[in-house]
């Protein structure tokens, strides 16, 4: 592998490290990567989940209810997976979304956030209470980001499809956190991508810092006075990553740096103590660094302290197909009217236990839950500006599968329960009909309490509504 690395990169990684912990980070480059998960507590209690998954497990110190594992397994194959359950991630990049700090109620910006761990991190951490604005300027990357919150059951979650600089005039001043989790030259994948030396090769660190100084200046515009900023990157380039930060601090004197705690493994930033750097030889994970920072002030000529234009709105836009992140520019945002939504509201009222509560909204046929205290969004690419919950045609609402995903199992009048090994839930996840008797009507399929999607029960079998897209194959 060290004959693989460029001369220029290995040169620095030798100053960086010295020689003999040079000698261990290549030797560590030939191991296998380390793997990581972690459980979704926005479903409920998920303890019996961690105890069902049937392969050792070890706890990640820096993330709630992270766990690492051993390469072999497969936990993306099983059935807790698909019900949202766990989500695949890397245990290093579990650190930076852990070190925002997020509280429910809070107001909470991923900018760079395809494709969506940290973004279901963080909404998880919001437990349903406050607003998640996930954004990403790549149409192609927005879309895993929409179907991951959608299949991590996300119901206060907006995705933009945008630049930073067209996000600040309109969030000026609004976010209580920020995560920059920046584009960057990529040395902290060496082990996990070979093909991290190809992009390194292209995208060299000062290709990547003009780019990263640009998103934290928009990331400051942003953000709330005594709200924190989280800046992260995947390399070990100090360029990118203390330069980066020192840099940003020398342009916004309303900023301090905060201390994480530091756990094993970890290493202080050499310039800037206060940084973290994880590398693969020494910790359970691939390379991360991140730097905790706090707005103390606002910066003159950087802080827009009128925010008065920052209204309760309703996104409006054109919204795709369920899943597909197709958006397109919204014009004025507007509240759906009791007419507008008859078909939903008389959906709610048949089919579940007690209502949801608004905002809703209806766009092109699709109905959406909308996070409450969000400004005007009118001119942004808007790919989920909400819940969404799903569509009416011929006055007739037809739920959607995030819709499934975002509910609590008792908030559906009827409910077939499945178990992991069960046969039939299998067939379920394939699409298949199901050969058993219920009550007629519309069924939520749960797995040992926890939302699979929809079905249709007739009395003496169940159709299958899970969505297509989402189906596994036989």
């Amino acid at each position: 592998m060290s004959r693989q690395l460029p001369a220029e990169l290995a040169e620095r990684l030798r100053r960086q490290l010295g020689e003999d912990g040079f000698g261990a980070f290549l030797a560590c480059l030939e191991e296998e990567p380390k793997h990581g998960l972690r459980l979704n507590t926005g479903k409920g209690n998920v303890a019996e989940v961690a105890a069902m998954l049937d392969f050792p497990m070890t706890p990640i110190p820096w993330a709630a209810w992270g766990f690492g594992f051993a390469g072999g397994e497969r936990p993306g194959k099983s059935p807790f997976y698909q019900a949202g359950l766990l989500y695949l991630q890397e245990p290093s990049a579990m650190a930076p979304a852990e070190a925002l700090g997020v509280k429910p109620g809070e107001r909470v910006l991923d900018l760079c956030a395809a494709p969506g761990g940290k973004s279901t991190q963080i909404a998880t951490a919001l437990a349903g209470e406050g607003v998640l604005v996930a954004n990403d300027s790549s149409p192609k990357r927005v879309k895993p980001l929409v179907w991951n919150l959608e299949h991590w059951g996300a119901r206060n979650a907006i995705v933009l499809n945008e630049e930073p600089h067209r996000l600040s005039p309109v969030f000026a001043g609004y976010f209580h956190k920020i995560l920059v989790d920046a584009p960057c030259s990529g040395e902290g994948m060496l082990r996990k991508e070979p093909k991290a030396i190809r992009s390194w090769s292209k995208y060299g660190g000062q290709a990547c810092r003009a780019m990263q100084d640009a998103l934290l200046d928009q990331a400051a515009l942003m953000l709330a006075e005594g709200g924190r900023l989280v800046y992260s990157t995947c390399t070990f380039n100090p360029q990118e990553n203390e330069e980066a930060v020192a840099a940003f601090l020398d342009r916004h004197a309303g900023f301090r740096l905060l201390q994480p705690r530091l756990h094993e493994g970890w290493k202080e930033g050499g310039m800037l103590r206060e940084c973290r750097q994880l590398w693969p030889h020494i910790g359970y994970g691939e390379g991360q660094f991140f730097a905790v920072m706090e707005k103390t002030a606002g910066t003159k000529g950087m802080m827009r302290n009128d925010v008065s234009r920052l209204k309760t709105g309703r996104a409006g836009a054109d919204f795709g197909e369920e899943g597909s992140g197709n958006a397109s520019k919204g014009d004025s945002n507007r509240k759906a009217g009791c007419a507008e939504l008859a078909s939903f509201l008389s959906f709610m009222e048949e089919n579940l236990c007690y209502p949801l509560r608004g905002p809703f909204a209806v766009f092109g046929g699709h109905v959406y839950q909308i996070p409450e205290g969000l400004p005007d969004l009118g001119g942004l690419v808007v790919s989920r500006p909400g819940w969404h919950l799903g569509t009416i045609k011929n006055d007739r609402f037809r739920p959607s599968q995030p819709f499934a995903m975002g509910l609590q199992a008792d908030q559906m009048k009827h409910r077939l329960d499945l178990e992991p090994m069960e046969e039939n839930t299998q067939r379920y996840l394939r699409g298949e009909t199901l050969m058993v008797g219920g009550e007629k009507g519309l069924t939520l399929v749960t797995l040992k309490g926890f939302p699979l999607g929809f079905g249709r029960q007739t009395g003496a079998y169940l159709k299958n509504d899970y969505a297509v897209g989402w189906r596994q194959e036989a």
